[in-house]
């Protein structure tokens, strides 16, 4: 076998011509989206008053396995993929363990995540579908940024509404946003009727991701030519993030290599659905096994706190219910610095491979994530996203457990995106003045009283 090389590339031709359906090798299916007024499964026509209708049918179908991506789909994706595998090399020496670690990296573009492989899938339907512009939400901002710059691409008009700590902790994304010609409100704003609402009920919150889907949900369907867009959480999400993990497979597969441990950072679940999918699919095929680990932030722990039962995708309850992980949506989660975690539950989709027992989840601390952070920006050159650190993080720490055992393990991870913005976090850790929150049982059991009664 040659010498694995630093980073790992496809060519061109070798990028994927198709997305990859997870739920149609699930034997135990995600739950559907409940109409919140009859509890009846969400029909067609009923999404489509949210959502664009090709998304629909992509949100709805959990028996194709494959769907074609768009050739200006993919005309699009050659300005930045496919994306490396990179083998982590400095970081295995600095650990002094046997482990190999490689990491898919998806920060190579201007929106510096992944988030972009979705966006401009959702821009490109909308588009098609012959609507004027779309709204969203996002939290660290790196959706707002890749959906803005998916959208001055296709020019259609795009409103974000940013959860309103980083909106303050984060301008310069902001700042990209509107570069892009995007509108960007913090959020909860008095624009709305659900955020004034909110904004009774929490005065002077910082907001959530939960409290931002609600406002663009009203604005989207109260706008003629509108269209609401999701970043994470939703299937058709998780479908289009999957060329994540079919290049990296086909990455490893170029020189036989197999991970055993596989690892990514969870809020909704877009970048883990999407790194995981082929390996999982092997593994509900019975092809192949894999350990799968989910990383949360201990502030917002919805998979190894939260509860599995259908519950409002959003604080304002005026979106679907949804099964899933949840922390309750009136869960407003502490200010940590990785925004893009802060969602009160988890995609439908990897919340059932969870009941399952096919993969397994933990959370950790923000300073520890931070630490890893920083001793992964010191020997690998790249400095990653607060988001992307918790699986740095876990990585991390499986590599140590193989340094004290001898074993000879392989880590993939997926270094979701860059932290340049997040500079003002970075700071904070190094001023000492980052704190952890953990919020107490209390606290959720008062959030989980909001759960509402579905039989």
């Amino acid at each position: 076998m040659n010498k694995i090389p630093y980073k790992i590339y496809l060519e061109e031709n070798e990028m994927p011509q198709q997305w990859y359906n997870l739920r149609a090798d699930m034997k135990n299916k995600p739950a559907p989206l409940l109409n919140p007024g009859t509890l009846e499964p969400m029909t067609a026509e009923e999404l489509s008053g949210v959502f664009c209708e090709e998304l629909v049918k992509q949100e709805l179908d959990d028996t194709t396995a494959y769907f074609d991506i768009p050739q200006e789909i993919r005309d699009f994706y050659k300005m930045y993929r496919p994306s490396p595998v990179v083998r982590a090399y400095c970081l295995e020496e600095k650990l002094k363990t046997p482990a190999k670690i490689y990491y898919k990296f998806e920060g190579n573009n201007t929106s510096g995540s992944h988030k972009l492989n979705s966006a401009i899938a959702q821009a490109y339907y909308a588009k098609k579908q012959g609507l004027k512009g779309v709204t969203t939400e996002t939290g660290a901002g790196q959706w707002g940024t890749a959906l803005s710059m998916a959208c001055s691409y296709l020019d259609l008009d795009c409103k974000v509404y940013m959860v309103k700590v980083s909106y303050e902790q984060k301008p310069f994304r902001r700042e990209v946003m509107r570069t892009y010609g995007a509108s960007v409100t913090p959020s909860p704003s008095m624009d709305t009727n659900v955020g004034r609402k909110i904004l009774e009920a929490h005065p002077g919150t910082t907001g959530s991701l939960g409290c931002a889907i609600s406002e663009a949900v009203e604005v989207a369907t109260t706008t003629e030519g509108y269209r609401y867009v999701l970043g994470s959480v939703l299937n058709q999400v998780l479908l289009h993030q999957s060329v994540i993990g079919l290049e990296a497979k086909a990455a490893l597969d170029k020189y036989g290599v197999k991970p055993d441990i596989i690892i990514g950072c969870a809020g909704g679940g877009s970048n883990l659905g999407g790194l995981i999918a082929p390996f999982m699919g092997e593994k509900l095929r019975g092809e192949a096994d894999y350990r799968i680990i989910a990383v949360e932030p201990a502030s917002c722990p919805s998979f190894t706190r939260g509860k599995y039962a259908y519950d409002f995708c959003d604080t304002g309850m005026v979106c679907p219910l949804a099964k899933m992980y949840t922390l309750g949506s009136n869960f407003i989660p502490a200010p940590n610095h990785a925004g893009g975690l802060r969602y009160h539950g988890m995609s439908s989709t990897l919340s059932q491979l969870y009941d399952d027992g096919l993969m397994e989840a933990r959370s950790v601390a923000q300073t520890d994530v931070f630490k890893a952070a920083e001793e992964f920006a010191r020997v690998e050159g790249i400095l990653p996203a607060p988001e992307s650190s918790h699986a740095i993080k876990a990585a991390i720490d499986e590599a140590i457990k193989c340094r004290e055992t001898g074993e000879e393990k392989t880590i993939l991870f997926g270094l979701t995106g860059t932290g340049y913005f997040d500079l003002v976090a970075y700071e904070k850790f190094h001023d000492g003045l980052m704190e952890d929150y953990v919020p107490t049982d209390a606290e959720l059991e008062e959030s989980f009283k909001t759960l509402p009664k579905v039989d």
